[in-house]
């Protein structure tokens, strides 16, 4: 082991691509919250941490972070922005129904189901 600050296992490297990982799961048409995200991915109470790390995801990147929502199921993404429009335009297409800057986290929430054994 190598203690250099760079290696790919680096605590920060880590909780990244635990994030991702996570994310990449959401399926399409569901949403999760950010603070939902963060528990899912073993990362505690980190929703704001989440948020910071997603808008930092480069613009060809694949993961659905259009998914992700405020909680409550709020659109945190102002409208009118092209962030907040693509996002919009995103779940849309997906089925996923916004009204007054809300999803309805029963209809579309993301609940994965655990397995044991």
């Amino acid at each position: 082991m190598s203690d250099c600050e760079n290696e790919p296992q680096d605590p920060a490297h880590i909780r990244r691509t635990a994030l991702y990982v996570t994310l990449a799961q959401v399926p399409e048409g569901k949403v999760v919250s950010y603070g939902q995200l963060a528990e899912l991915a073993g990362l505690g109470r980190a929703a704001r941490w989440v948020g910071r790390t997603l808008s930092q995801l480069p613009a060809d990147s694949t993961l659905p972070w259009h998914r992700v929502l405020g909680a409550g199921g709020r659109i945190s993404l102002p409208a009118g922005t092209p962030s907040g429009d693509e996002q919009r335009a995103r779940l849309r297409m997906e089925g996923v129904s916004i009204l007054n800057n809300r999803v309805d986290i029963q209809r579309h929430g993301w609940r994965p189901v655990e397995h044991s054994g």
